[in-house]
């Protein structure tokens, strides 16, 4: 028997609104290439077609700053969610590079959606996620547990940070070092 959901917290539409009011400055488009850059080689295990792997990173990096949240904690999430694998779905019926459980496009999306599509995966992988931390007043371990369904637990995101600091943590200078959010 399916259960209904409990409706869309009111926190999630302005999250979502705010994120298509933030124009990019020239500076903003340079430091975006240069951290596509960076990323572009650690990415290569995952990703070896370059042009694919050069997409990914650009949709990843706007997808990211639309939500507000550094781009190098997306990549964390793919690759404990998923290892880039757009295709992927779990046994608990999560779908895509950021697992997304399908009852979220009833709350965010068409019925249409495509979650194995990589472009609509990121765009509700990072709203959800920023959401997340709306509702936790930007504590990460706690918007990531939620994110994964594991409130209460630290596994989740003590693997995603594990992931951020051993493979994704931006070596450009100028950037930050300690991770935050913009929520």
């Amino acid at each position: 028997m399916v259960r209904a959901l409990p409706p869309l917290p009111t926190t999630l539409r302005p999250t979502l609104d705010g994120a298509r009011r933030t124009p990019r400055s020239p500076a903003e488009v340079w430091a975006a290439r240069q951290w596509i850059n960076d990323m572009a080689p650690r990415l290569a295990r995952y990703v070896p077609d370059a042009d694919r792997r050069q997409t990914l990173l650009t949709r990843i990096h706007q997808e990211a700053s639309l939500a507000g949240l550094p781009p190098a904690l997306v990549l964390s999430v793919i690759q404990v969610e998923s290892a880039f694998r757009a295709e992927a779905v779990s046994s608990a019926g999560a779908v895509g590079l950021m697992q997304i459980m399908p009852f979220w496009i009833r709350e965010l999306g068409l019925p249409a959606d495509d979650l194995k599509d990589p472009i609509r995966n990121l765009r509700y992988g990072c709203t959800i996620l920023a959401h997340y931390l709306a509702v936790e007043d930007g504590d990460l371990t706690r918007a990531l547990a939620r994110y994964n369904g594991s409130l209460g637990k630290t596994w989740y995101p003590e693997r995603v940070m594990r992931a951020l600091s051993r493979r994704w943590t931006p070596a450009a200078p100028g950037l930050p070092e300690r991770l935050t959010a913009d929520r």
